[in-house]
């Protein structure tokens, strides 16, 4: 079993920066492909970044440049700094997790390759 647990969401105005923050428990972390994912009304859900057990990251074009995934084996965490943000970068973030064989390019953007998210932490652009 995975449980993972996210947060760091809240209001933050555009051009802001924010950082979610992510702790699995019940398996061993290293051996986890990370992601976040958003889900906003509208849009559905999409991957906007992941990163791969061995620290390969993948960025959704829309967000490549502002955002940064990293992950911290040591602590078993996973962040998401999001900077310069946008009011359609609203929405609510999950933390998701494979321990997949197979995870490439195609599998990392993919949300249904995530068996294990996390509860939500939402997070509203907006002056």
């Amino acid at each position: 079993q995975v449980q993972l647990v996210d947060s760091g969401g809240g209001l933050v105005q555009p051009g802001g920066s924010l950082r979610l923050s992510c702790a699995a428990s019940g398996r061993a972390f290293s051996g986890l492909h990370m992601a976040w994912i958003r889900q906003a009304p509208g849009k559905g859900r999409e991957v906007v970044a992941a990163i791969s057990s061995s620290g390969v990251t993948y960025y959704r074009d829309a967000v490549k440049g502002r955002f940064t995934i990293s992950r911290d084996n040591t602590k078993n965490t996973v962040s998401l700094l999001m900077s310069s943000l946008k009011p359609e970068d609203t929405a609510a973030y999950y933390c998701a997790g494979s321990s997949a064989s197979v995870y490439d390019v195609l599998a990392a953007m993919e949300f249904s390759s995530y068996p294990y998210w996390g509860q939500g932490t939402h997070v509203t652009v907006s002056s």
